[in-house]
């Protein structure tokens, strides 16, 4: 991964990723403190509510009580016209004491509807069985053969006194359908404790409104609703109306949220996020519940979040900018530097960077450039070492080749005048000097002609010595014969063939001398029908042409002359010179088996004297 990659990641990652993460960690830490925040002010509502609700009751139990102590209901029993028992339009004259009290104990009560008794105590006429008590309003009640087989008579009986409260829409048969809640009791007896009477009273709903309206959450913005539902999810009371008779389930609220003490939860309700509270009355089995739009609470949250993302933004764009204009300089710099580096890798030591400003950019090119020019110099230097060391090794090389083939010819030369041949004598002086003349120039390269030359003087001094042992046939097209070569590069590879590759042969060899150019190099080919060479000792010429013209010097005249006394000193003199001239793609290459003969192919650049290899 580059620099320029691992600066985008980074700025991803140090800079966007965090930066986007505040923000919403932002969004949901708000969020949450609104959630958190309207939770305990919607639990403080509800408790009030909830207080205030106990409290009403508590009073109208209250006021029931003092009229079951006071005998007022009890009298209005036994009255012998219990038609006259309506304390709201009876006269007052004609009122006792005690019903003289609890009619001012009603009336100081106005949310009370009515109230009226059931006569449980055995009647000629049913239309007896009911007492009117209290009238304020005109309502039919259930009648008395009916209220017996309702469900809510024998509960009233289990309950042995303790008042029943019913709210509106639970059952409307009883009720009736105006939004009024019901308090039901046994009246008994106070001096047998015997159930004479079930007692029946209702308040308006209009009480319930004026405890809901004051306690309103404080900002109408929030739109907050209050409900009371009963253990069934049935809204029984809804101050506004609009849910009044619904079920939460249709609503599309669980009724698993219904429990004792406080709980909230957002959920949806009437098809709209919302925060559902709800407290449980301690001692009725209805629950306050208080709906609250997620929107409109979060009204304010969402304009924080609006500036917040806008913020961000900008802050984002800000980064960008300054990582598109700041950092991508940098990094563009930096690849700039990278390439040259790359082109001075390839070997170019001419590359050099254009910096501009004052800045550390700038000093890093400037130093970029004076380093390559210290290089450079550096490397001319030892290139003008190496060709000084180069020269020196080659004309060792030559020094070495020379009383080589000097050696060899004049035992050659020895040998004849020993068996008295003067005339052969004589030639082959001749031809030895000619040898000499090309061997001694101080031209390290001669032309092709020049080198054949050379050669063929070589071949019949060979010739004279072993005449029946070998033929040799010289194939070179005239127009190569003025490329240029090294001095006494033939000569040692046909050398090589004559003296070890028809050594001890029952047949005459042939000896076939050859050149092409091929890819712009010329090929220099020296193959004869021998013994050929075993591969341990082409691998060891193999392994010997990889090291370095140094193995002359180094390892001395003994191992030289152990190569001379098996293949032939010359052989490997000529592959090391080629190599220190031309370099290590050009050398002496062979091709060789037992009994198969040997190919020895010598590769050079073709080009003519005086041209440019």
């Amino acid at each position: 991964m580059n620099l320029r990659m691992k600066l985008a990641m980074a700025f991803l990652l140090l800079i966007i990723v965090p930066m986007c993460t505040l923000g919403i960690g932002m969004f949901l830490v708000t969020s949450h403190t609104i959630e958190k925040k309207y939770n305990q002010q919607s639990e403080y509502a509800l408790q009030a509510i909830s207080y205030n609700i106990e409290n009403v009751f508590q009073q109208i139990n209250n006021v029931t009580d003092n009229g079951i102590a006071t005998s007022v209901f009890q009298m209005a029993l036994n009255a012998k016209d219990p038609s006259k028992q309506d304390l709201g339009i009876g006269n007052q004259l004609s009122l006792n004491a005690s019903q003289r009290n609890f009619r001012s104990l009603l009336y100081n009560y106005p949310f009370i509807s009515y109230a009226f008794l059931y006569d449980l105590r055995p009647r000629s006429s049913q239309d007896n069985q009911i007492v009117s008590i209290f009238t304020k309003e005109n309502f039919q009640a259930l009648p008395f053969q009916q209220f017996k087989v309702h469900p809510i008579f024998k509960e009233i009986q289990e309950l042995n006194g303790v008042p029943k409260w019913l709210a509106p829409l639970e059952y409307p048969e009883l009720t009736g359908v105006e939004p009024v809640f019901t308090q039901i009791r046994l009246v008994k007896e106070l001096s047998y404790f015997q159930n004479i009477g079930v007692l029946v009273v209702q308040i308006k709903k209009g009480e319930m409104d004026r405890i809901f309206r004051h306690l309103q959450i404080s900002d109408p913005a929030q739109d907050t609703s209050f409900l009371l539902i009963n253990e069934e999810g049935l809204i029984v009371y809804d101050p506004s109306g609009r849910y009044s008779g619904e079920k939460m389930e249709n609503l599309g609220v669980r009724s698993g949220i219904y429990g004792p003490g406080f709980s909230s939860t957002r959920a949806v309700f009437d098809g709209s996020e919302s925060i559902i509270s709800q407290y449980h009355l301690k001692n009725y089995n209805w629950s306050l519940v208080s709906v609250a739009s997620w929107e409109a609470l979060s009204a304010e949250t969402n304009v924080f979040a609006g500036w917040s993302i806008i913020i961000i933004l900008l802050c984002l764009l800000a980064a960008m900018v300054f990582n598109v204009f700041f950092m991508n300089r940098i990094t563009g710099n930096i690849a700039v530097l990278v390439r040259f580096m790359r082109r001075v890798d390839d070997g170019d030591f001419n590359a050099r960077v254009e910096g501009s400003g004052f800045d550390e950019m700038q000093l890093l090119a400037q130093g970029f450039n004076e380093l390559l020019d210290r290089i450079g110099g550096l490397f001319r230097r030892v290139r003008a070492e190496q060709e000084q060391k180069a020269k020196a090794e080659l004309r060792v090389l030559q020094a070495q080749i020379k009383p080589h083939f000097l050696f060899n010819t004049l035992e050659s030369i020895n040998g004849l005048a020993m068996r008295g041949e003067g005339r052969k004598v004589s030639e082959m002086v001749t031809r030895l000097g000619n040898m000499l003349r090309i061997s001694i120039q101080d031209q390290e390269e001669i032309s092709l002609s020049e080198e054949l030359r050379h050669l063929q003087s070589y071949l019949e001094i060979q010739h004279y010595r072993f005449s029946d042992l070998f033929r040799y046939e010289i194939d070179i097209p005239s127009h190569l014969y003025t490329s240029s070569i090294l001095k006494l590069t033939l000569q040692p590879l046909v050398e090589n063939s004559i003296q070890h590759g028809f050594e001890g042969i029952e047949y005459q060899g042939v000896l076939r001398i050859s050149a092409f150019v091929e890819r712009n190099n010329l090929v220099l080919r020296v193959e004869d029908n021998g013994i050929g060479i075993p591969q341990e000792m082409l691998a060891r010429f193999e392994y010997m042409a990889e090291d370095p013209p140094e193995y002359i010097m180094a390892e001395g005249t003994k191992q030289l002359s152990s190569m001379a006394e098996r293949r032939g000193l010359g052989l490997r003199s000529v592959a090391d010179r080629i190599r220190i001239q031309y370099g290590a793609g050009y050398g002496v290459f062979i091709c060789s088996s037992p009994g198969q003969g040997t190919i020895i192919q010598c590769i050079i650049p073709q080009y003519e004297q005086g041209e440019d290899e």
